[in-house]
């Protein structure tokens, strides 16, 4: 009758190995496997917090859950902590985890933007561009999306220069356009690697080069952006910028059908063949 409590007891030690290991001084949460990453979250660590959530919401090295990733980033958002805000409000804006409800999502970004985080700027200012949440203002949304731009995030950088190309919020000035086109394209954004081949393609901003468009349409094609596979079959189906192929112009149409693409699935069948 002892062997089975002397198991037990070993068992209980075992088991509490990382539960029960302090979490080391300075350690990165990004760093830390899921039970220490659960400790550390649970005794206030905001940084971790905001870790456990992301991984809560991507799936990495848990079950993707949602709510769960919704209920870290609020304990972290409530502690005035800032990616803990952005994170929230992001979920908010999407419904995941929690009932849409873009006024919330607005607050949650408007209070992490105002301490400088530029996700948060970046998705107030899609809000104040789609009229998300809060009254539709492009000169607002201009105002968010260089704040954040400035601090080098990609998205904003694209949808700031969308801005200056359709002269929304600020004067029209294409010049403008692929300056910021080109920072977030540099970075890898498939969406500003399309809008700078377009802006090339057409000779807005810059001097018409179609090697040029070519070469950023190809950037975007390969990260699977649809539109950029369409343009590639109309430049290969036309000889601009490369030298003429219909072979493969028909495989870009075939991959922008295979992604849903109206136009290239009517060029080669609505199964994409």
């Amino acid at each position: 009758m002892k062997r089975p409590r002397v198991v037990l007891v070993w068992l209980s030690l075992v088991l509490c190995v990382s539960a029960c290991t302090p979490v080391r001084a300075g350690a990165q949460p990004a760093q830390l496997d899921v039970a220490r990453l659960r400790l550390a979250a649970l005794q206030g660590d905001a940084r971790a917090q905001v870790e456990l959530g992301a991984r809560y919401e991507n799936g990495r090295g848990v079950e993707q859950d949602y709510r769960a990733a919704v209920s870290w980033f609020r304990r972290a958002a409530d502690q005035g902590y800032a990616p803990g805000q952005a994170a929230l409000g992001f979920l908010y804006s999407t419904g995941r985890g929690v009932e849409r409800d873009d006024e919330v999502a607005a607050a949650w970004n408007r209070r992490a933007a105002a301490q400088g985080n530029a996700r948060a700027q970046n998705n107030l200012g899609t809000q104040y561009r789609n009229g998300h949440g809060v009254a539709r203002d492009d000169e607002e949304a201009a105002r968010w999306f260089r704040r954040a731009a400035e601090q080098a995030n990609g998205f904003a950088q694209n949808s700031l220069g969308e801005m200056y190309r359709d002269g929304r919020g600020v004067e029209r000035d294409d010049g403008e356009a692929v300056h910021w086109f080109r920072r977030a394209a540099e970075q890898g954004h498939d969406f500003a690697q399309i809008n700078l081949g377009f802006m090339y393609d057409r000779g807005r901003g810059v001097p018409q080069d179609d090697e040029e468009a070519v070469r950023w349409y190809l950037l975007a094609a390969g990260q699977g952006h649809v539109q950029a596979q369409f343009n590639l079959g109309v430049m290969y189906l036309e000889g601009r910028g490369v030298q003429r192929d219909f072979v493969e112009a028909a495989r870009w149409y075939r991959l922008a059908a295979a992604q849903g693409h109206a136009e290239a699935q009517q060029l080669v069948g609505d199964d994409g063949r």
